[in-house]
């Protein structure tokens, strides 16, 4: 191959390896093989590493990342990185007190037609500049103080979301401005193996993020996991600007920079405050951080006339969510013993408004984590919370511990104790795993009434009524000390208990009659075994068919269920080798307790046996959980999202992105109507 054909093959390559790149890690939709794409970028080195001269910026293999840097060069943006201003007020009368500005400033009269938005998302991570001349990447820098930033462009070229070259037909200099970010799975992910190789973890997503791109190493940044969303524009020449925000957004992801699907135009306040709520509901279930979301006036013609007012828009602002982190002090530091005896070290703190309510307590996981935070009791620390996730202990300021007389810390480290604090058996910690257990099984108060919840919970045994503080009575009672107890039940024991009316009483008893009628994956998950979650009991139904055959099952035939390892099936082994386990499941059968058996079979003849499943939107008559047990019961998987694996997405009213993605990737389309058809029922 000489020169000429040398530099054709290599620009094809770069061009089809990009694209394949696009498919991957912007539109979630990969195009070959991981097997494949490796193939073309290692023909791409074998070709540059012959012919130097042919490597290019924008070349795939640059993202590696280069030599260390002795420093950061500085970089004046063309045009300044400000910020917009924050609306501190959460509620809806700060999207009404923005658009009552924006109408001012306007001259628009109450009788005037609404104002015209675009909303978009705030995310949490670090604001980044990329300038690409003629469609190449040529340079990425930080905000700075808004007039002078830092040169990151070897970090940035290390973030496979964002391109190195655009497609189609960019304008001669564009510059797009937007957010590098973690995305919570990633984060967890790379801790996780960070901590498997006893390196140091990331503290939190956003200075992950911050301090991967201001690494001066470029293979450092390459290690971490981070994103980009594009938002807006900074310097562009010989371009046409679109006439609104919104097509400024359309046309960056024309150009194939990834821009966030959950964005919207809107009409006025109202409009406003439906997209803020909207997202406020979405927020935990996003893959990634926000802090609030960010309105902007549409039109470009009406930004260039409301201008800036010390040096902010008055065109946008940040509508903020509550803080999601504060600082606190540790007050104690006490133990809570799970329901599979898991001994977990929480922190008591002076009270704090974090995440919408008020925390008191706070997880530290485990004595693992505990030390090599180094939490102590008087320790200023911050504290986590995020929606419905347990608050957690982020990290502590050293610089504020209490010190005693001598200058050495007033209090020791945390200590794990040799004995269960409810019970008093021996604490196990196992040298290949994290969590330290309680020896005493359901003979521990504390795992008797976590036990008898998890049996009762709506997923397993579904006894309605059946909830903490009925539990801690009948535990603290010695009425019951095992979940058969439950079935032995009587109206006058019920109705001794403190706070139970007769009423109460007997609708709780019909509960537990009815439960008695449930399905072999159900009684499995109820059991609590540990490792053992709802999905691995419906494999292991399916497998075995009979509660009896998985009873005399050995380790080699457990591990022949879909995902059931070593691990998992030692498990099993071993909560079936308790004889007191096997007790509680005969006297369970001795108290009328039955379910479905032979699953398997009904496996067997499905249509949609190993096939994947999304759910989006309201079906008319199906909520979400009966959907997806018709198709788990069936041999199907229900998946949170939509891929190229995805064999049928079932839609209902208000479907949304995923329905979207769905039609793009030509995947199966089914209503509630088509979905019964399909699986006969």
């Amino acid at each position: 191959m000489d020169l000429q054909q040398a530099a054709a093959r290599a620009e094809a390559l770069r061009r089809e390896i990009e694209g394949h790149n696009h498919a991957y890690y912007v539109l979630d939709a990969p195009t070959v093989p991981d097997a494949e794409y490796d193939k073309l970028f290692r023909e791409l080195q074998t070709l540059e590493a012959e012919y130097p001269e042919l490597r290019t910026a924008d070349s795939p293999t640059q993202r590696v990342g280069g030599k260390p840097l002795p420093q950061f060069a500085p970089v004046r943006h063309v045009v300044p990185m400000l910020s917009i201003r924050t609306e501190t007020d959460t509620e809806p009368t700060g999207a009404r007190a923005f658009d009552a500005r924006v109408r001012r400033e306007l001259g628009l009269v109450e009788t005037e037609a609404a104002v015209e938005y675009a909303a978009e998302l705030k995310f949490d991570g670090l604001a980044i500049n990329l300038r690409y001349e003629d469609g190449v990447l040529v340079q990425a820098a930080t905000r700075g103080d808004g007039e002078t930033g830092e040169d990151v462009t070897q970090n940035i070229r290390t973030v496979r979301r964002i391109p190195l070259r655009l497609i189609g037909a960019p304008p001669p200099v564009l510059e797009v401005r937007g957010e590098v970010f973690i995305s919570r799975p990633d984060f967890e992910r790379y801790n996780d193996k960070q901590r498997a190789l006893d390196r140091p973890t990331l503290v939190n997503p956003r200075n992950g993020a911050a301090g991967s791109i201001r690494q001066l190493d470029p293979a450092m940044a390459a290690e971490r996991p981070l994103s980009f969303y594009a938002y807006g524009l900074g310097e562009t020449r010989g371009w046409e600007l679109p006439q609104t925000h919104g097509g400024v957004l359309d046309a960056l992801a024309v150009f194939g920079l990834p821009v966030c699907e959950h964005r919207a135009v809107v009409q006025g306040a109202e409009g406003l405050i439906a997209f803020h709520a909207r997202m406020r509901e979405m927020r935990d279930a996003l893959p990634f951080d926000i802090d609030g979301v960010v309105y902007k006036v549409n039109s470009q013609a009406l930004q260039q006339r409301l201008g800036f007012v010390t040096r902010e828009p008055r065109w946008a602002v940040a509508h903020k969510y509550p803080a999601e982190e504060a600082l606190t002090t540790v007050e104690a530091i006490e133990l809570q013993v799970g329901r599979t005896g898991a001994i977990t070290p929480v922190a008591r703190l002076a009270p704090v408004f974090v995440g919408g309510v008020t925390v008191t307590n706070a997880t530290l996981h485990n004595e693992g984590e505990a030390r090599r935070k180094d939490v102590r009791i008087g320790d200023t620390v911050i504290v986590r919370r995020a929606g419905d996730v347990i608050p957690e202990v982020v990290s502590v300021l050293m610089e504020r511990r209490p010190a005693g007389a001598n200058g050495e810390p007033l209090h020791p480290p945390f200590e794990l104790p040799k004995t269960c604090p409810v019970c008093s058996s021996a604490v196990e910690k196992p040298e290949d795993e994290a969590i330290a257990r309680c020896s005493g099984g359901l003979f521990c108060p504390a795992q008797r009434k976590q036990a008898l919840l998890h049996f009762a919970g709506r997923r397993a045994m579904d006894i309605e009524g059946l909830g903490d503080k009925l539990v801690e009575q009948l535990v603290d009672h010695a009425i019951v000390r095992t979940p058969a107890d439950l079935y032995k039940l009587g109206l006058v024991k019920m109705i001794n208990l403190e706070r139970m009316a007769e009423k109460s009483a007997l609708n709780i008893l019909a509960a537990v009659e009815k439960s008695k009628h449930t399905t072999l994956a159900r009684f499995i998950f109820a059991l609590g075994i540990r490792n053992v979650g709802e999905a691995t009991a419906k494999d292991l139904a399916r497998h075995f068919g009979k509660l009896d055959a998985l009873l005399a099952a050995d380790v080699d035939s457990l591990q022949q269920v879909p995902d059931v390892g070593p691990v998992v099936a030692a498990s099993i082994m071993r909560f079936f080798a308790e004889p007191h386990n096997v007790e509680v499941i005969e006297q369970l059968r001795a108290a009328g307790v039955k379910w479905t058996e032979g699953e398997s079979a009904a496996v067997v003849n499905s249509p949609i046996a190993g096939k994947t499943f999304v759910l989006t939107g309201a079906l008319p008559t199906l909520t979400r959980d009966e959907a997806k047990d018709m198709i788990e019961a069936l041999g199907g998987k229900v998946a949170g999202s939509v891929s190229k694996k995805t064999d049928y997405v079932v839609a209902g009213a208000e479907a949304g992105s995923k329905l979207d993605k769905a039609q793009a990737l030509g995947v199966s389309i089914l209503d509630e109507t088509q979905f019964r058809e399909l699986i006969k029922t």
